[in-house]
């Protein structure tokens, strides 16, 4: 008889223990972590507290997960409040750059708009944006994660610009067209990175998108 048709057995059957349940105390199996031999009872028990360590530390990651979404809802909630409160141009752009900055610790912020509002002044947030990256913003179905290289963006963060190893490119929008970019960046190249999540990104940048279209008076 092969391992596999003795395990198969012992599953179908799991009375057998109980009828030789004496037999649980004889068989004795190596150690998982050195060279003496114990009891199935006592590897049964190790199984169970290695098992149930296991399970601590998994709840303990998703508890600390947890500690930190709420942490960042609180710092979008704070961002969601002072943009509603701003009512000026200058004063959302303000807000956004001292929460990003001292909230949330993105140490360099960008933005970029298409069109300029007449009632606002030239600001670098209306300098002049290539044309294939107003085009590559349009398709963003969600923040961009990852590296400055072929985007050009790396040159709106001024003087950090050649420090500058990660970015985030959020697309703003105002009645389903595309108005401009928010730009993160970052020294570290893993601070933004392909993979991660967006979701609070693209909150973010739903918010800005709001507050800027409330006090242009809709004229992005």
């Amino acid at each position: 008889m092969f391992p596999d048709d003795i395990a198969d057995y012992l599953k179908n059957n799991p009375s057998f223990f109980e009828q030789y349940a004496d037999l649980m105390a004889q068989i004795f199996v190596p150690h998982p972590h050195g060279g003496r031999t114990i009891s199935l009872v006592e590897r049964q028990m190790l199984t169970l507290r290695e098992k149930n360590r296991a399970s601590e530390s998994k709840l303990a990651e998703l508890i600390a997960f947890g500690e930190e979404n709420d942490q960042i809802s609180e710092k979008v909630h704070r961002l969601a409040v002072g943009l509603i409160a701003a009512e000026t141009f200058q004063a959302v752009i303000h807000l956004l750059n001292f929460h990003l900055r001292d909230d949330f610790s993105v140490p360099h912020v960008a933005l970029r708009l298409w069109h300029k509002p007449e009632e606002v002044s030239d600001l670098p947030e209306f300098a002049a944006v290539s044309e294939e990256l107003q085009v590559f913003a349009e398709t963003l179905a969600r923040p961009y994660c990852g590296s400055t290289a072929g985007f050009g963006t790396a040159s709106w963060f001024g003087e950090a610009a050649p420090h500058i190893r990660s970015q985030a490119l959020i697309a703003l929008r105002n009645g389903g067209g595309t108005i401009g970019l928010v730009a993160l960046g970052s020294e570290e190249a893993q601070r933004f990175y392909a993979d991660m999540g967006t979701l609070y990104l693209e909150r973010i940048g739903e918010m800005v998108s709001a507050a800027l279209a409330r006090v242009t008076k809709s004229a992005l």
